[in-house]
């Protein structure tokens, strides 16, 4: 299965030229993504170093927000899956050196379950 061929979220895909757009400058020498995660109009992006949180802001999309985690670094991490009544998921990644995690709301139809799966891939290498 390709990189982009395994992309979800929203049952959408990550256009392979948008997002090699918006990691232009981003990626270190040898680094390449290794799997991504759209939601909405964000990306969760997993390399074989970190993971990269992009977030997309504003009307236009013209400022972007990108938060690098280095899989070391990442000392737990829980995802809260959608109930009957609460129809988004939470993903929460404790960092060292902080005691507040990175919280993100994963839209329902989000693939929680591979976001985990990668997630334990990373930290467990």
């Amino acid at each position: 299965m390709g990189l982009f061929d395994s992309l979800m979220g929203h049952g959408s895909k990550v256009d392979p030229a948008d997002l090699n757009k918006r990691l232009d400058g981003v990626l270190i020498d040898g680094e390449a993504p290794q799997l991504a995660f759209r939601i909405v109009r964000d990306f969760f992006v997993f390399t074989q170093h970190r993971l990269i949180l992009v977030d997309i802001q504003g009307m236009t999309g013209s400022k972007v927000s990108y938060t690098s985690v280095p899989y070391r670094a990442i000392t737990r991490f829980a995802v809260e899956t959608a109930g009957t009544f609460d129809l988004d998921s939470e993903l929460k990644i404790w960092v060292s050196g902080s005691a507040t995690p990175i919280e993100r709301t994963l839209g329902k139809g989000s693939d929680v379950r591979g976001i985990q799966r990668a997630l334990a891939t990373g930290v467990w290498r």
